[in-house]
C-alpha cells in the first residue's frame, strides 16, 4: 500500500475569530490575544473551537465557490439542473473534461482535512479541559460526528481516503496510508455509534441550539453511509449483509419518537422547522451582506428581478408523475405534452416555477401590474421571464426556475433574505433509504409501503400496485428519490452508487421553449440547453494533481 505525505494548516486562529460573532463567550482576553494553551483551560473557548467545525457542513448559503460548501452546485453537477454562470466550475463536469488539474471550485479535499485536523486536535485535547463531565463530552460527540460527516464527503467524492485519525505537529512526518471505501465507511459508522450514545436526542433549549449535532443526526448519517456502501458501485457482488445493515440503519431513526412526517403546506416543509427534519445547518441574515445571498434572489426568475441560478431540467420536470401517481409515460395517465403542467404530482406545484404558474405576492412585484401583467410567470417566448423579457441576463435557460425552499412571504428584493437552513436529513430520507435497503433484501411490500407513506402524505390517494416488483420497483425507489429529495444534495450521488451516471449524465439536458400563440394558446416543445458528456472515470473525482505529485498517493482510476 502507497503511503502519502500531505500538508494540512493548522486552523486555530481562524476558529478562534468565529468567536467573534458569539455573545459571551470571552470578557477577560482580547481575541487577538488567544493562545493555543489557553482554548485548551476554559471549556467555553473549547466549546468555540468546536462550533467552527460546523463549517463542514454544507448550508442554504450561495458564496460563490466557497470550497466548503458545493449544497446548490450539486444538482446543476448532475442531471438534475443547469446553472448559466458556471457557479463552482461545473461546466468542467457537464462537459466531460474533468481532470486532475481543473477540479478548481468543485474540489473539496484541503479545506475538508483542514477541518479533519481541527477534528482530531480538539479530541486529543479536550480530556484534558477542566470543566462540567456533561458538557465536555457532549462537545466531544459532537465534533467526533462533525470528522465523521467529513470522511463521508471525501469518500462519496474520490473512494477510500487516508483515515487521520490524530492531529499532525511540527514533528510529525505527515503519512498516512490510503483506506479502502469499506474501511472507511466501517469507521464512519462507527464513530456514528459513538456519538449517538451521547449526543441528546433533542436540546431543551430550543431554537438557540437548532442545527446543533444531535443523537437523530449521528444515526442519519450512519444510515447514509451504508446505504452508499451496499450500494452497487461499491458492493458490486450485491452482499446482502450490506444491505442487511443499510436496512437496520434506516429503520433506527423512523423508530425514534422525535421525527415524523410533516403533514402541514409541503413548500413550509423547507422554510420552517419542524418535526421531520433531523439534521439542518442554518444561515444567519444577521451576518449577510444583502438579499444577494438570499435563496429566494438566486433562484427567483428574471421578471422577478431573480437570478435562476439554478434551474431545473426538463428531466427532472419529467420526473414528476400525474396526480393520481402514474408516470407521465404511462399511456393511462392522461399526461398532455401540449399541456404539460396540468394534474401534475402535488409536489411538482410546491417545487417547479413553471409559465404560468403565480409566484410570490402580488404587492411585491407592483412593476410587474404597472407594465401590464403579473405575478404570474411568463417564461413563453418574449414573457417577463424569457431570454427577451426582464434582466435578460438571468433568464433561465431551462424556462424553469425552483420553488423549493424559498420564503415567499417577504420581499427578496427589499429584505435580506430570511434566516435558512439548508437540510442534511430529514425522515423521507429515511423512508427511502430503508425502502431502497428493504428491496434489494426482497421485502418488495415493505419497499412499496414507505413509498406509499411518502406518496400520500404529498396529496396521492392511491397505492402503487402490488404487480410493481423487481426492476421496475426499483426504477419507482429511484424516481421517487429524484422527486422527493430533488435540490437536497442526493441525485449527483445517487446516480453514481446506482452506476447510473453513464446513462443520466450522458446525454443531453434539455428545457422546454414555449410560443404563445395568437389565439392565447401555447405550444410547447423540448429543446437542448447543454450538450453533456460522461465518462467511466468521472464516478470518482480526481485527487488533485498538486496533491499527488506531493505523494505517492495513488491516483483514482482514469485519470
Amino acid at each position: 500500500m502507497k503511503r502519502i505525505y500531505w500538508r494540512i494548516g493548522f486552523t486555530l486562529l481562524t476558529a478562534l475569530s468565529f468567536m467573534a460573532c458569539q455573545k459571551n463567550v470571552l470578557d477577560k482576553v482580547p481575541l487577538d490575544s488567544f493562545s493555543d494553551e489557553s482554548v485548551w483551560k476554559d471549556l467555553r473557548l473549547s466549546e468555540a473551537f468546536a462550533n467552527f467545525q460546523y463549517n463542514v457542513l454544507p448550508n442554504a448559503g450561495h458564496y460563490w465557490d466557497t470550497l466548503s460548501n458545493r449544497s446548490w452546485a450539486l444538482s446543476s453537477a448532475s442531471d438534475e439542473a443547469y446553472n448559466r454562470f458556471d457557479d463552482y466550475n461545473t461546466f468542467i463536469m457537464n462537459s466531460g473534461s474533468l481532470t486532475p488539474d481543473n477540479l478548481n471550485n468543485f474540489d473539496i479535499w484541503s479545506e475538508t482535512y483542514k477541518r479533519i485536523q481541527d477534528c482530531n486536535l480538539f479530541l486529543s485535547k479536550i480530556d484534558g479541559v477542566p470543566g462540567d463531565d456533561a458538557w465536555r463530552n457532549r462537545l466531544k460527540a459532537e465534533v467526533t460526528y462533525l470528522r465523521a460527516y467529513a470522511y463521508f464527503k471525501l469518500i462519496s467524492d474520490y473512494g477510500g481516503v487516508p483515515l487521520v485519525k490524530t492531529p499532525f505537529n511540527l514533528n510529525s512526518k505527515f503519512e498516512a496510508t490510503r483506506s479502502s471505501f469499506d474501511e472507511c465507511a466501517t469507521f464512519i459508522a462507527a464513530e456514528c455509534d459513538a456519538a449517538a450514545a451521547v449526543l441528546p436526542a433533542a436540546y431543551s433549549n430550543g431554537a438557540s441550539e437548532l442545527g446543533r449535532a444531535t443523537k437523530g443526526a449521528a444515526l442519519a448519517l450512519k444510515s447514509r453511509v451504508l446505504l452508499y456502501a451496499a450500494s452497487p458501485q461499491w458492493n458490486p457482488a450485491n452482499d446482502s449483509r450490506k444491505w442487511q445493515l443499510a436496512s437496520d440503519a434506516a429503520k433506527a431513526i423512523i423508530d425514534m419518537p422525535n421525527y415524523q412526517l410533516f403533514t402541514g403546506p409541503y413548500a413550509n416543509l423547507f422554510t420552517t422547522w419542524n418535526t421531520e427534519l433531523i439534521m439542518t445547518r442554518a444561515t444567519n441574515k444577521q451576518y449577510q451582506w444583502s438579499a444577494f445571498q438570499g435563496v429566494e434572489m438566486f433562484l427567483a426568475p428574471n421578471g422577478f428581478h431573480g437570478w435562476s441560478s439554478f434551474a431545473p431540467s426538463q428531466g427532472l420536470v419529467d420526473a414528476f408523475g400525474t396526480a393520481d401517481g402514474k408516470d407521465i409515460t404511462d399511456p393511462s395517465s392522461g399526461y398532455d405534452p401540449q399541456n404539460p403542467y396540468a394534474n401534475r404530482d402535488p409536489r411538482f406545484y410546491n417545487d417547479i416555477i413553471y409559465d404560468g404558474r403565480p409566484y410570490g405576492r402580488p404587492d411585491f412585484f407592483k412593476d410587474r401590474y404597472n407594465a401590464g401583467h403579473s405575478n404570474v410567470v411568463e417564461t413563453y417566448e418574449g414573457g417577463l421571464d424569457s431570454e427577451k423579457g426582464w434582466d435578460t441576463w438571468n433568464a433561465s435557460f431551462t424556462r424553469y426556475s425552483f420553488r423549493k425552499y424559498q420564503d415567499t412571504t417577504f420581499n427578496f428584493n427589499v429584505e435580506t433574505q430570511t434566516n435558512k437552513f439548508w437540510v442534511i436529513a430529514r425522515l423521507s430520507e429515511m423512508y427511502l433509504n430503508y425502502a431502497e435497503a428493504e428491496f434489494n433484501l426482497g421485502h418488495e411490500s415493505t419497499a412499496r409501503q414507505y413509498l406509499d407513506l411518502l406518496r400520500h402524505r404529498a396529496g396521492i390517494t392511491t397505492n402503487l400496485p402490488t404487480t410493481l416488483s423487481g426492476p421496475a420497483l426499483l426504477k419507482k425507489i429511484q424516481n421517487e428519490r429524484q422527486v422527493e429529495l430533488c435540490l437536497e444534495g442526493h441525485r449527483y450521488y445517487d446516480v453514481r452508487r446506482w452506476k447510473i451516471a453513464d446513462e443520466t449524465e450522458n446525454k443531453p439536458l434539455n428545457g422546454m421553449k414555449i410560443v404563445k400563440n395568437a389565439d392565447g394558446s401555447k405550444t410547447y416543445t423540448v429543446i437542448k440547453v447543454q450538450d453533456r458528456m460522461f465518462k467511466a472515470q468521472h464516478y470518482l473525482l480526481p485527487i488533485p494533481r498538486d496533491e499527488i505529485r506531493r505523494t505517492n498517493l495513488p491516483q483514482n482510476p482514469g485519470y
